[in-house]
C-alpha cells in the first residue's frame, strides 16, 4: 500500500469508526429507554414491566424521544469535550502522559542522538520536524500524536533512550513517522473523544447511585421508593455505559492491530534493514519493565504506542497491539523466539551538537552550491510514488544537508530565542534600498535583544547556499511552535511587514509566508487541519490552473518555455481542460487562497496534481534550486511526505 492508498484508507477508517460509533450510539438509546420506562413502570406500579405487552402498555412516544435526544447529546458533548480538549493536537496528549519538551538546543548525548534521528527522517522524507517529548518511563516505548503533521509530536521514553541502539531507536522512530504519514494519528485522537463519549453514560449512572444516600434519609413516605427506583437507574446506566465502553474499546482494538503490522513494514521499508525494529522488540521481550507506561492516562491512549503500554485482563479481545512474537515473526520469519536482555547503550561522540556540521567558513559542497541540477523526468516522477516512503538516498542526501549547514545557524534554528533572528535574516533583502526600513521596523518592534542577534546572524545567512535555505527553514520549525502565543503573534506581525516592504510579494518569500503558515499556525491554535471535500479535478478547475501557471513561470523564464512546461503538465494527468493563465494575471493572495483550497482534495486526487506540477518543472530535465522549493512547499501544503526533489548530488 502506498502512501496515498493509506491515506485513504484511514480516511474510511475514520468513516468506517463514525458507522460502528452511530451503531454504538443507537443501542445505547435504545437500551437506556427500556431502562427509563422499567423504572418508570416500578415507580407507578410497584412492579418492573416483565412482558412486551407491558412493556407497549407503558410506552410513551414523547418521552422516547426525549430520552432519546438527552443520551445522545450526553454522549456527543462527552466526545465533543475530549476532542476539544485534545484540539491542540500532539503536544496536550504528550503533556498528560507526563512528557516534557526536548528543547532542540539540548546537548545531553542520546537527546540528541534522538534528534539527530528525528531531523534526518523529517528532511529524508519531506515532513515538518516533530517536536519530540520524553517520558521519564523505565519501558521501551513511543507514540507519534497529532491532529496533522504540522502540530504532531514524537514521544519517547527514558527506557528507550537508554536501552536501543541508534539502528533500533531510528527502527521506532520510523514507525511512528509511518503513523504520521498514513493519517493514524487523527484516527487515534477521534477513537479517543468516542469512548470518553460512550464513558460519560456510564459515570452518570455511577454519580447516581451515589446520589441515593441522600434521597433514602428524605422524609418523605415515597423516599425509598424513589431510592430503589434512582438505584436501578443508576446502576443501569452504568452498566449500560461500561458495556457500551467494553465494545468501543473492542473496536479501538481491531482498528490499530491491522494498523501496527503496517507500521513495522513500514519501518522497515524506510530504515531498509529489519534488525532495528526487530531489535526493539526483542528488546521490549527482554527488559523487566517491558513497554509498560505508569501514568494515569496511559489506558486511555493505550491504541497510540509502538508497544503495548498497558496490561489487559481480556488482552485477546482488548489488546491494541499484536502479540510481540508475532509482530517480530512478520519481520524476522526465522527468527529463534529468544527476547534480548538489553544493556544501557552510550551514545556515539558525534551525536552531540556541532560535531557533524561545520562552521559557517566551511568549503560548499557542489550540491549544496548547485543552483541547477541535471534530473531525468522518470526520476522525478519516481519521487511522488517514493511519497511516504523515504529511500537510503534520501537519509543520505539529509546527513549531508545537515552537515553543510553552518553550525552557527543549525544552532540559533533550534532556539526559541534564535530562531526568531534566524527567519527575520532570511527576509532581510541583500542589497535593496529598502533594507534600512526593514532594519528601522525590526529596531522598534522585535522582541528585546532579537534585533541584535538579527544584526548577528545576517552575514551567515546571506551566504547560506541556496539548497540549504528549505532544509533550515524545516529545523527553524519545532523551535517556533515553542514561542509563547504574544511572542509567535509578533513574530508573525514583524514576518509580514519585512515582506510587504516592497508592497510586493515573490516566490521565495510566499514559500516562507506559506510554510509558517501551513507549520506553525495550526501548532499555536490560528489555524485548523484541512479536510478532504474534492475528489476531482473540476472541483478545483480554476485552483489547479493558477498554481500550475505559477509553477510554470517560476521555473521556466521565457513565456513560450513556460506555456510548453504547462501543456506537458496537464497532458501528463489528462486535464487538457486546464488553461495556462497571463502571467501578469497571477497575484500571490490569490495563489494563496487557491492553496487553501488545494490542501481540501482527497488522498487518490493528491497524486494527480503532482505529477503534473512534477512534469511541468522537471519537462526540460533541469531542476533549479527555487523550484525544488516550490515542490516542498506545495507537496507540503497537501500533507505529502515527498522526499526531497531532486535529490542532490
Amino acid at each position: 500500500m502506498n502512501f496515498f492508498e493509506a491515506q485513504d484508507a484511514a480516511r474510511r477508517n475514520t468513516l468506517s469508526l463514525i458507522l460502528l460509533f452511530g451503531l454504538a450510539v443507537a443501542t445505547l438509546v435504545l437500551i437506556t429507554n427500556l431502562l427509563i420506562f422499567e423504572v418508570l413502570a416500578y415507580k407507578e406500579t410497584g412492579a418492573f414491566v416483565s412482558s412486551w405487552g407491558e412493556l407497549v402498555a407503558v410506552f410513551d412516544a414523547p418521552l422516547f424521544v426525549a430520552v432519546t435526544l438527552a443520551v445522545a447529546c450526553i454522549i456527543a458533548l462527552g466526545s465533543f469535550y475530549k476532542t476539544a480538549q485534545l484540539s491542540s493536537g500532539g503536544p496536550i496528549v504528550a503533556e498528560m502522559l507526563g512528557g516534557r519538551l526536548i528543547p532542540q538546543s539540548s546537548r545531553d548525548p542520546a537527546q540528541r542522538k534522538l534528534l539527530n534521528i528525528v531531523e534526518e527522517m523529517a528532511i529524508a522524507s519531506g515532513t515538518p520536524t516533530p517536536a519530540v517529548y520524553l517520558l521519564e518511563e523505565s519501558g521501551i516505548n513511543a507514540f507519534a500524536a497529532g491532529w496533522s503533521p504540522a502540530n504532531a509530536v514524537i514521544g519517547v521514553t527514558r527506557g528507550a533512550l537508554t536501552y536501543l541502539s541508534r539502528d533500533e531507536l531510528q527502527g521506532v522512530i520510523a514507525h511512528e513517522f509511518s503513523h504520521i504519514f498514513n493519517g493514524d494519528m487523527r484516527l487515534n485522537i477521534r477513537l479517543i473523544g468516542v469512548l470518553n463519549g460512550i464513558l460519560l453514560l456510564g459515570m452518570i449512572g455511577y454519580y447516581l447511585m451515589r446520589s441515593v444516600r441522600y434521597v433514602g434519609s428524605s422524609r418523605n413516605r415515597s423516599g425509598g421508593q424513589i431510592a430503589i427506583a434512582i438505584m436501578v437507574l443508576g446502576l443501569g446506566l452504568a452498566v449500560i455505559g461500561y458495556c457500551g465502553t467494553f465494545f468501543g474499546q473492542w473496536i479501538k482494538a481491531i482498528v490499530s492491530r491491522q494498523r501496527e503490522y503496517l507500521a513495522d513494514a513500514s519501518a522497515v521499508q524506510f530504515t531498509r534493514t529489519a534488525g532495528g525494529i526487530a531489535g526493539a522488540l526483542k528488546k521490549i521481550g527482554g527488559v523487566h519493565a517491558g513497554s509498560l507506561l505508569l501514568s494515569p492516562s496511559a489506558p486511555e491512549y493505550s491504541h497510540a504506542y509502538f508497544s503495548s503500554g498497558v496490561r489487559s485482563v481480556l488482552s485477546f479481545i482488548f489488546a491494541t497491539h499484536p502479540p510481540l512474537a508475532q509482530r517480530i515473526r512478520r519481520i524476522e520469519p526465522r527468527w529463534n523466539g529468544k527476547y534480548v536482555t538489553p544493556k544501557r547503550e552510550e551514545a556515539p561522540p558525534q551525536e552531540a551538537p556541532g560535531d557533524k556540521t561545520q562552521t559557517a567558513k566551511h568549503a560548499l559542497s557542489p550540491a549544496a552550491a548547485a543552483a541547477t541540477v541535471q534530473i531525468a523526468m522518470q526520476e522525478a516522477l519516481q519521487a511522488i510514488e517514493r511519497a511516504g516512503q523515504p529511500m537510503d538516498n534520501d537519509y543520505a542526501h539529509a546527513r549531508q544537508l545537515l552537515q553543510e549547514i553552518p553550525a552557527v545557524i543549525k544552532t540559533e534554528a533550534q532556539d526559541p530565542f534564535g530562531v526568531r533572528a534566524l527567519m527575520y535574516s532570511f527576509l532581510i533583502q541583500y542589497g535593496n534600498e529598502l533594507q534600512p526600513l526593514q532594519w528601522q521596523h525590526l529596531q522598534a518592534q522585535a522582541d528585546a535583544g532579537v534585533y541584535e542577534k538579527t544584526r548577528q546572524l545576517y552575514p551567515a545567512v546571506a551566504a547560506l547556499p541556496p539548497a540549504l535555505r528549505l532544509p533550515v527553514f524545516e529545523l527553524c520549525f519545532p523551535a517556533l511552535r515553542a514561542l509563547s502565543a504574544p511572542q509567535y503573534q509578533r513574530f508573525k506581525r514583524n514576518v509580514d511587514v519585512l515582506i510587504a516592504a516592497d508592497k510586493k510579494v515573490v516566490i521565495g518569500e510566499w514559500i516562507v509566508q506559506r510554510l509558517i503558515k501551513q507549520l506553525v499556525d495550526e501548532a499555536h491554535g490560528l489555524r485548523k487541519p484541512p479536510h478532504a471535500l474534492h475528489s476531482h479535478i473540476g472541483a478545483v478547475k480554476k485552483e489547479l490552473e493558477l498554481i500550475l501557471s505559477m509553477v510554470a513561470y517560476t521555473e521556466h523564464r521565457q513565456d513560450p518555455e513556460a506555456h510548453a512546461a504547462f501543456t506537458a503538465g496537464i497532458r501528463a494527468i489528462g486535464a487538457t481542460a486546464l488553461r495556462i493563465m497571463p502571467r501578469e494575471a497571477i497575484a500571490i493572495a490569490a495563489v494563496d487562497n487557491a492553496m487553501d483550497k488545494l490542501e481540501q482534495v482527497k488522498p487518490l486526487l493528491k497524486p494527480r496534481i503532482l505529477k503534473a506540477l512534477v512534469v511541468c518543472i522537471a519537462v526540460d530535465n533541469q531542476v533549479t534550486i527555487r523550484g525544488a522549493e516550490l515542490m516542498r512547499a506545495i507537496s507540503g501544503c497537501l500533507g505529502v511526505p515527498m522526499p526531497p526533489l531532486p535529490p542532490l548530488q
